[in-house]
């Protein structure tokens, strides 16, 4: 079975999970309401890691709706991406990098998805004009890198991957191409069941540097599929970075926190970034930490690790830009720093801001 087929065997529906997760009716009436929406799509693979014995088992959470519709504060585009769209599917914020969303597909709708406005859905926002996009890249020399994302880059097919690369690895400008994908924790099978994958990224590895950033959230997606994905992508030649959302009832503890960082290193993965979850509609009140705890949990897993396990950024991808959460003062304030942001001059700048114990988000607006 190749892995569209396997994708069309998807769980979309209350009626697809009732059973298996053992719903209530009250439950499975809730889940409806809440997947018409936010839509649901679980690999019969992810769906596997599931404990349907535990209804707070965090793979659970990151997968099925909550049941609870409430959870509709917050907004649905928490950086400002419409504003830094610069042509359909090309988005230029910060100066090096061109932002690409390739697809509106994912192989699975992660609930903490904070691109929930247009994944699944018919939308305006993909590229589709592979020349456009190479002339806008060619017109801005200040652009040194690429990053294909969606949705999930790695759900085009394996000649739409080839037709980016082949468009963009001819430029002398760019440094390296980075692919943004899930799919090694969600769905490894689109990796291990279509070597003609692995063969064109080892291909092109020759021409540029290709990286692969993938999200683990927690300990438990390491598995043999997963870890069997990742050996893949590294054989052929990408070097695999991973990110991980901070995550209530998912990552939010030291000692959960502490064993994902190790697997990344054991795994010969650089942790990049921690992000702080950001406040989309539907996300907010279900997976936001606040700061103050954030940092602190966050200090105590980065302490348990070696000196290659430190390397990650307790980070927000704020409408302003990447800022890193650093730690708190002896004041009482929470002090921050600037790693990338729309406006140049605010990179590497240093502020201080004193925040109530709840907040998980900073004001739209920051005053230097």
């Amino acid at each position: 079975m190749n892995w569209q087929e396997m994708i069309r065997k998807n769980a979309t529906t209350a009626d697809d999970i009732r059973d298996y997760l053992h719903l209530s009716q009250e439950e499975y009436e809730a889940m409806k309401e809440e997947i018409g929406m936010f839509p649901m799509s679980v690999t019969q693979y992810y769906l596997s890691l599931i404990n349907p014995e535990d209804p707070e088992d965090p793979i659970r959470k990151m997968a099925i709706p909550s049941g609870h519709v409430v959870f509709t504060d917050g907004v649905l585009d928490t950086s400002g991406e419409h504003t830094n769209t610069k042509l359909q599917g090309l988005q230029h914020k910060y100066r090096q990098t061109a932002f690409i969303l390739t697809t509106r597909d994912c192989a699975m709708f992660c609930r903490h998805c904070f691109r929930r406005r247009l994944v699944g859905k018919d939308s305006e926002e993909i590229a589709w004009d592979l020349e456009a996009v190479s002339k806008y890249i060619r017109s801005h020399p200040e652009i040194t890198n690429v990053l294909l994302s969606g949705g999930d880059s790695f759900m085009m097919t394996t000649d739409q991957i080839g037709r980016w690369l082949e468009k963009l690895t001819v430029l002398d400008q760019l440094d390296f191409i980075r692919f943004g994908t899930r799919t090694p924790v969600t769905f490894p099978q689109r990796i291990l069941s279509d070597p003609s994958l692995t063969h064109l990224l080892r291909a092109y590895a020759k021409r540029k540097q290709i990286y692969v950033v993938t999200h683990f959230n927690h300990p438990r997606e390491f598995t043999e599929e997963s870890i069997a994905a990742i050996r893949a992508l590294q054989k052929a030649g990408a070097a695999v970075k991973n990110q991980t959302v901070f995550l209530k009832g998912v990552n939010d503890d030291p000692q959960v926190l502490a064993d994902l960082l190790r697997g990344v290193t054991r795994l010969g993965m650089t942790e990049h970034y921690i992000f702080q979850c950001r406040p989309v509609k539907g996300v907010k009140s279900r997976f936001q930490v606040p700061v103050s705890r954030g940092i602190d949990i966050v200090q105590e897993a980065l302490a348990m690790q070696n000196g290659l396990g430190k390397s990650a950024d307790y980070t927000m991808s704020h409408v302003t830009g990447k800022i890193r959460i650093l730690g708190k003062t002896g004041s009482g304030e929470i002090l921050f720093q600037y790693k990338q942001a729309k406006d140049p001059a605010r990179i590497g700048k240093i502020f201080t801001l004193k925040l109530d114990e709840e907040a998980a988000w900073l004001p739209e607006t920051i005053e230097l």
